[in-house]
């Protein structure tokens, strides 16, 4: 691995931690999260989004003024490190506008990947 890749895995949430090696998309899902238009807050606890998230099959079953959260799992092919990065935005029209984007790198969504 040179000096490049190790800079370059720095500004990808896409890239291996531990080797920085790109990461294979191993999931995605789209979920709800019970939080309205004016109603958003943070949270940055694993638990919270294992609790609250609802599948939904595609973004036409969101209904307006809810806030959605796409999961992705990934895993690097070098090593095998995983993570898991939510995306959380509101729909609106045909553009996600963009809340909040936390990487779980330690196993914290892993059960509920596997529940889900």
């Amino acid at each position: 691995m040179g000096p490049l890749r190790a800079i370059q895995s720095i500004f990808h949430d896409d890239w291996c931690k531990k080797c920085k090696t790109p990461m294979e998309v191993r999931a995605r899902k789209l979920y709800t999260l019970p939080m309205t238009v004016g109603n958003y807050c943070a949270h940055k606890d694993a638990a919270y989004y294992k609790q609250n998230l609802r599948p939904v099959a595609d973004r036409s079953q969101i209904l307006p003024g809810i806030y959605a959260c796409e999961v992705i799992a990934y895993r690097c092919p070098e090593c095998g490190h995983s993570a898991v990065k939510l995306l959380i935005y509101l729909p609106v029209r045909d553009q996600n506008q963009q809340e909040d984007v936390y990487l779980f790198e330690n196993g914290e969504m892993d059960d509920f990947l596997r529940r889900s």
